[in-house]
């Protein structure tokens, strides 16, 4: 590779390339969501031998088996949790801190849960360094939310599961809504689940794949 492969201009005009043709083009309006995808550098968030790849249209591999989602994926997520300046934000699965950063640009604070703790660790010196200080990460089981400071808006999970936690549902306020994939280890349909006077409405948005939300083994017991 020569060196200009790893500009900043090369990485900014790849940025631009993504935002038209993977999620502008795919029907993603919020200009909120827009600005934070076109700011946040997500060749910062892979690993140095895939940066070239950062801004296509599939997701990556990260550490520990984990993976950084596919562009469009984040962006639709993030629309579909029509954030404002004001939310508190549960994401569960921090991985590599990409969503983690995209939540950041928009709301005013984003707790993140991570059950690998190297990936935990990572993330938070890297948004550190990336000056974020509406963040704060923590190590353990994202099906059991963060009760410390719940309630939250806002609830993002990065990972497939089969239920919608009952941890997390509590953790949401009353007409909050909560972005997750429901399905089985293979396939899932993204979710959107809306409190309303305590109850749970679901709309199901389209397919996709995610890496398991370990649960205590959840996945292992079906």
């Amino acid at each position: 590779m020569t060196q200009s492969i790893y500009s900043k201009t090369y990485f900014s005009d790849m940025r631009s390339k993504m935002l038209e043709e993977q999620i502008v083009a795919r029907g993603v309006a919020d200009e909120k969501v827009l600005c934070a995808v076109n700011k946040v550098e997500r060749h910062k968030f892979v690993p140095e031998s895939l940066r070239e790849d950062a801004y296509k249209d599939y997701p990556l591999p990260i550490e520990k088996g984990q993976t950084i989602s596919q562009p469009y994926m984040v962006a639709i997520m993030t629309e579909e949790l029509m954030l404002e300046s004001s939310d508190r934000v549960l994401e569960i699965g921090t991985g590599s801190a990409y969503q983690t950063a995209i939540l950041a640009e928009i709301a005013k604070e984003v707790y993140s849960v991570e059950r690998v703790q190297s990936l935990a660790n990572d993330a938070v010196v890297r948004l550190k360094e990336m000056g974020y200080n509406n963040i704060l990460v923590k190590t353990g089981d994202g099906s059991r939310g963060w009760k410390e400071y719940s309630p939250f808006d806002k609830i993002l999970v990065t990972a497939g599961t089969n239920h919608i936690p009952d941890s997390l549902f509590e953790q949401l306020k009353e007409g909050g809504k909560i972005v997750i994939p429901v399905g089985d280890k293979y396939t899932q349909e993204l979710t959107v689940v809306t409190k309303v006077n305590g109850k749970m409405q679901e709309r199901k948005l389209f397919e996709c794949v995610f890496v398991p939300l370990i649960e205590d083994e959840e996945w292992l017991k079906k």
